[in-house]
């Protein structure tokens, strides 16, 4: 294998300037398995401090610019405060996501629950975070529904798919002209029977009905085993339906793990097709964005090697030799296509990523530099009371 020249290390280094990862303010709060949150020291009490701590993880990788918000979790009286307070911090506020899973009314379902109040309930606290995007600058509204059925013939699947696009279709028509609306599917859970966003094809069909401001969110721990996501990636960026990622990683469903721990190969495949289609810069329009729970590993920390996870793999794609690989497509020669993608995959680039931190004036080691910095220490004194923020599982 031929190491990369300083021609090539460059380029590289020069679009990984333009990297842009956003992380979630519900990955510093406490989390838990389907049955027990555990608490940890220094865990977030409020969305500020939630806001702070990002602000430390943009501070220490350069590349984590934004932190989004989910509301009710994150919901303040004073959004204009709040975003003041991130640019104080460095950062800015990035993707609003609803929740419409965690109400009592929505046992059946909320947008296409087949009460008509229930689905009043659930539109309008669609509306309302259109409403806080407005007060916080937010470009993006993030959707996910837990909706389905666990039986056959609890409900008319039909008729809620009728009920999801009226409720698409009246969020949609709120946006600003600079807006977008994102629309995640899961392949199941809760609902184990029928979900009503089950794949990316449905995702799909319904932005497509929609028109140019809403997109697919692929996320990448809601497949089923096997999948090959980046297909999915390359045909999203081919008809320019791709909005947005929510990386994690998984091992069996939505794990929720650390993005690149379970299987850093396939991530790195999925960031080729991104460099492939020309997306990575942030003018390409793709959100970046980490969706992980740090149940049982310290939260700042696992953020910052998610950031560097994700840094790594583009750093790996951004050095495949596309005239070799296409050379060798051309040809047909099976085997020295995969290996221009082999080789890539296999170049250590940790030492390109720290020269590129020292370039930008950060330490070469954010994991160290966390560890020297003292901030935990510090939110540990500092937040020893009150009410620690979470999911609430």
């Amino acid at each position: 294998m031929t190491q990369p020249d300083t021609r090539t290390l460059e380029r590289v280094k020069l679009a990984l300037r333009s990297q842009r990862i956003e992380t979630p303010s519900w990955a510093y709060a406490n989390s838990g398995t389907r049955f027990k949150v555990f608490p940890q020291e220094g865990v977030p009490r409020n969305p500020y401090e939630k806001v702070a701590d990002a602000g430390v993880v943009h501070q220490l990788t350069g590349v984590a610019p934004t932190v989004a918000l989910h509301i009710p979790w994150d919901r303040v009286d004073d959004y204009a405060d709040l975003a003041a307070f991130a640019g104080d911090h460095g950062i800015g506020l990035g993707a609003i996501n609803a929740n419409v899973f965690q109400d009592n009314d929505y046992k059946l379902g909320s947008v296409t629950n087949p009460d008509p109040g229930v689905r009043r309930k659930a539109v309008d606290h669609l509306l309302e975070c259109v409403d806080i995007m407005d007060r916080t600058g937010s470009r993006d509204l993030k959707l996910w529904f837990s909706d389905g059925t666990n039986y056959p013939g609890q409900d008319d699947i039909r008729a809620r798919q009728d009920r999801l696009a009226a409720a698409l279709r009246e969020t949609y028509d709120r946006l600003g002209d600079d807006q977008r609306l994102l629309l995640e599917y899961k392949l199941f859970e809760p609902a184990f029977y029928a979900t009503d966003v089950p794949d990316w094809g449905t995702a799909y069909a319904h932005c497509l009905e929609l028109g140019p401001k809403a997109q697919v969110v692929i996320d990448t721990g809601h497949h089923a085993p096997g999948t090959n996501i980046e297909f999915i990636v390359a045909f999203l960026l081919r008809v320019g339906k791709l909005g947005a990622f929510d990386f994690n990683s998984r091992f069996y469903a939505d794990d929720d793990l650390m993005v690149g721990s379970a299987d850093p190969f396939q991530l790195f495949r999925i960031m080729y097709e991104i460099v492939r289609g020309d997306a990575l810069a942030p003018e390409a329009g793709i959100a970046f964005m980490l969706d992980q729970c740090h149940n049982i590993e310290a939260k700042i920390p696992a953020i910052i090697r998610s950031v560097l996870n994700v840094q790594e793999a583009t750093a790996k794609a951004l050095l495949v030799d596309a005239d070799a690989l296409a050379a060798a497509q051309r040809s047909g020669d099976v085997l020295a296509a995969n290996a221009v993608l082999m080789d890539a995959y296999n170049t250590d680039v940790r030492p390109l990523l720290a020269e590129l931190r020292t370039d930008l004036g950060l330490d070469p080691d954010p994991m160290a530099a966390y560890a020297r910095s003292g901030y935990f220490d510090r939110i540990r004194a500092e937040r020893a009371g009150g009410q620690q923020a979470g999911w609430g599982a």
